[in-house]
């Protein structure tokens, strides 16, 4: 009986052993995590290029010419936001009731909605229209947020801006976005701030 007892106890223990050495073979083969390379510069770029894009910045953003086809982007004004010197049109007051259509501007720049009027802002690096003086942190906190320079108590991002949308990007991602829009011309473009319901319909 001992040596039957004797001989499941090297059993077992062999067992054991041979399990402990395959699985301590089995974590040297793991592959360990390699840290996630920093993208460089020009890789930002290029990764905010496609994000803006694809996402549809330029839909809003970009000025546009119209064309036989419609409205098509004007290419030496990219992302440069509502033209300053385009007067408004008159506008449908109907428009402000809750319920009724959104009206937009024949180039895509102004939107007009219950909550008044919104100008497509000016995403160049100019500093005193455009992006300019912003920091990333603080592109990143509005996309965060939808306070204008993500200040709490800030103005609200307002329709059509769909900041909902990149609020889910990674930090990484916004990054990139933030990256290809100082990279690129800076334009002078003073966008008009939001008007309300009330000046809207003060407008003749």
């Amino acid at each position: 009986m001992k040596k039957h007892f004797f001989i499941f106890a090297i059993t077992l223990g062999g067992i054991a052993f041979l399990q402990f050495g395959c699985d301590s073979n089995q974590a040297a083969r793991q592959p360990t995590e390699q840290p996630k390379k920093e993208m460089t510069k020009e890789e930002q770029v290029v990764r905010g290029k496609y994000l803006v894009t694809g996402g549809g910045c330029g839909d809003c953003h970009n000025p546009k010419l119209m064309s036989p086809q419609g409205p098509v982007p004007d290419t030496t004004k990219l992302l440069s936001g509502h033209p300053a010197a385009i007067p408004i049109m008159p506008i449908d007051k109907n428009a402000l009731k809750p319920g009724n259509w959104v009206l937009f501007s024949p180039d895509l720049t102004m939107a007009v909605g219950p909550w008044g009027i919104t100008y497509s802002a000016n995403l160049t690096p100019d500093t005193a229209t455009g992006l300019g003086a912003w920091t990333a942190e603080q592109f990143i906190k509005t996309m965060r947020t939808g306070k204008h320079l993500g200040q709490e108590g800030g103005r609200a991002l307002l329709p059509p801006m769909p900041w909902q949308n990149f609020a889910t990007f990674t930090d990484e991602d916004l990054k990139a976005i933030f990256a290809y829009l100082q990279a690129l011309p800076p334009i002078s473009n003073k966008v008009p701030p939001p008007a309300s319901p009330d000046d809207v319909a003060k407008m003749k």
